[in-house]
């Protein structure tokens, strides 16, 4: 299946229990569901860390799988190059678990991330957020749904905010409404993925598009022109309504580049690194753009 296939592509560019190490790794139980654990990577970042931190959706068409810490490391290299702590979330899987499922899942995931930032020895206002195709989606529903925590939660986790100080959206869908099975002579491809077997109003109320407001993490968009999965204007049409409400965001089309974003990978994954350079540098600056660079641009 195809959005399966970009975790493969995204490794291009470059289990232990809880309190463990290994060489690469330490994986943290973050929560359970059913029984099952659901978890997080930690790697150290390469050199001097610069107190924050990236944390990777792993994610396709909301499946999301635990691989070798090897591999995870190569995706997240690019970051810990820079500097960056870094932090692969799972969640719980399709078609066991729904989209709303997933969001949920992440989002204890960041609130756990921040409320032991100090143990990770990062800034909890210093967080990113990075994902690829329903890992791009589950960011930009991190950047636009995040909330200061439930004062009268019951857990000091639960009173942690979910707020993110940035996002950066590979190829992500923003408005699923018309994936849904039941949209009238759906595209086949579509039925590969059991999380859009929702109604238009459940798929609503996990479309960060209709979700912007203010106070939203600034987000950069990435989009390939040739992407007939998750197509080009869905990309557009986040950038376009962060635009209307003053959100800070930069949106890149890469003209040439289908779902996978082929050979315009690198230049995302530089993209991101300045993304992430600007918006947590401890005294961050925000800017909003819109750029499409041209076939050959590096």
């Amino acid at each position: 299946m195809r959005v399966l296939l970009t975790g493969l592509l995204l490794y291009s560019f470059a289990g232990v229990a809880q309190g463990q190490t290994s060489p690469l790794a330490t994986e943290v139980i973050y929560g359970h569901k059913d029984g099952l654990a659901l978890t997080f990577d930690v790697f150290e970042p390469d050199g001097e860390p610069n107190g924050a931190a990236v944390v990777f959706m792993v994610s396709g068409g909301w499946r999301s799988m635990w691989t070798p810490h090897a591999q995870t490391r190569v995706v997240l290299s690019p970051f810990l190059a820079a500097g960056y702590k870094g932090f692969a979330v799972r969640h719980g899987s399709s078609p066991r678990y729904g989209i709303a499922d997933a969001v949920s899942d992440v989002r204890l995931a960041i609130r756990t991330i921040k409320h032991d930032a100090k143990k990770y020895g990062i800034d909890a206002d210093r967080v990113g957020v990075v994902g690829m195709s329903a890992g791009g989606h589950l960011t930009l529903m991190l950047a636009t749904t995040a909330d200061d925590g439930d004062a009268k939660g019951t857990t000091p986790v639960a009173r942690t905010s979910s707020r993110i100080a940035a996002g950066v959206a590979l190829v992500p869908p923003s408005d699923i409404t018309n994936y849904v099975w039941s949209t009238p002579d759906l595209e086949k491809q579509y039925f590969n993925f059991p999380g859009l077997d929702i109604t238009v109003k459940e798929a609503k109320a996990v479309s960060p598009l209709h979700f912007v407001t203010k106070d939203d993490a600034p987000c950069l968009i990435i989009s390939g022109g040739k992407d007939t999965l998750v197509l080009p204007e869905q990309g557009r049409w986040m950038h376009e309504k962060m635009d209307e409400i003053g959100v800070a965001n930069k949106f890149v089309l890469y003209e040439n580049s289908g779902h996978g974003l082929e050979n315009d990978m690198l230049s995302a994954v530089n993209e991101a690194v300045q993304w992430f350079d600007t918006h947590l540098a401890e005294a961050a600056t925000t800017t909003t753009t819109t750029t499409t660079p041209s076939a050959d641009q590096p």
